[in-house]
């Protein structure tokens, strides 16, 4: 006699995106490293920010794709359930260390947090000790479609263990700050956003066909972008044009979409455990992040 499928197997099995028409070569990253990527070494212990997990579950999770298992880090609160959701998307760096402290800090105040290793099949970037390398080995051969669908497969797997993906927000810093918007874009049950200085337009290719500015009017959801006025690889002109085409757009979440410009705080004000960090800007960009999400429903 068969045994009757589990209907809440069954539902999330139904959710994982078919796989995507690209050149994939399997994971080459199945488990999540410890510690800070080599690139950012020596951490600025001083500063770096760590949170405990008392009161919390958290640690790695395999996340099911189109092709295969994805690691991923997730954090909530350790008793309860219908957690809203929030993606958290990674520096260049990977998952290490500070990212898996956001999804923490974010578990304390009540979501279920999932931080995916995005570069899994590509390469890992905490071997690396330069930033160049990590650019032209790992990143530039991620191509959106495929950080997209993993995404989707991460809201998958929270609406199967203790998420409510109705109430479903994402937050990304650097290169993450960039998918942010592009993911707000691309699922319409996204409820809101945050891009930490996450690139807004660059010459288009295979991997990267639109940037932020190009779907400044296709929004699903309102973003708030969080931008330092120094960032030498963010330049001004470029938040104004955001700015501006978010104002003038005549789609709803477009236009309910803000831009908040720090002008003294240079890239990765945010990043507590690097040179970069400034304790002011990153404390009230944390605010204004808990903020916007509760504005909207999170």
């Amino acid at each position: 006699m068969n045994t009757p499928a589990d209907p809440l197997q069954a539902e999330f099995d139904s959710l994982v995106p078919p796989p995507l028409p690209v050149d994939r070569r399997g994971f080459l990253v199945t488990a999540l490293g410890a510690g800070f990527a080599l690139a950012v070494q020596p951490v600025m212990a001083q500063t770096a920010i760590s949170t405990d997990t008392d009161g919390l579950s958290a640690g790695e999770i395999q996340v099911p794709t189109g092709d295969g298992r994805m690691p991923a880090y997730r954090a909530q609160p350790a008793q309860g359930a219908n957690f809203p959701v929030i993606l958290v998307v990674q520096e260049i760096f990977g998952v290490h260390e500070h990212i898996k402290d956001i999804c923490r800090r974010l578990a304390k105040q009540g979501y279920q947090a999932i931080a995916p290793e995005l570069f899994a099949r590509q390469g890992d970037p905490r071997q690396y000790s330069a930033i160049p390398d990590i650019l032209a080995n790992v990143v530039s051969k991620v191509p959106d479609a495929q950080v997209m669908a993993d995404l989707d497969a991460c809201v998958a797997w929270a609406a199967a263990h203790g998420g409510d993906t109705r109430r479903l927000g994402i937050t990304g810093f650097c290169w993450g700050g960039r998918v942010t918007w592009l993911y707000a874009a691309h699922n319409p049950g996204v409820k809101a956003g945050v891009a930490w200085y996450g690139r807004l337009t660059s010459a288009a290719n295979a991997m990267t066909p639109k940037h932020p500015l190009d779907l400044a009017h296709e929004l699903k959801a309102p973003v708030l972008g969080l931008y330092g006025g120094q960032d030498g690889g963010i330049p001004n002109d470029t938040v104004e044009k955001m700015q501006k085409a978010l104002a003038e757009s005549a789609n709803p979440a477009s236009k309910a979409s803000s831009i908040h410009l720090y002008p003294n705080a240079p890239h990765a004000f945010h990043a507590d455990y690097r040179p970069s960090y400034r304790k002011e800007e990153a404390e009230d960009g944390w605010k204004r992040m808990r903020e916007w999400f509760k504005k909207n429903g999170l």
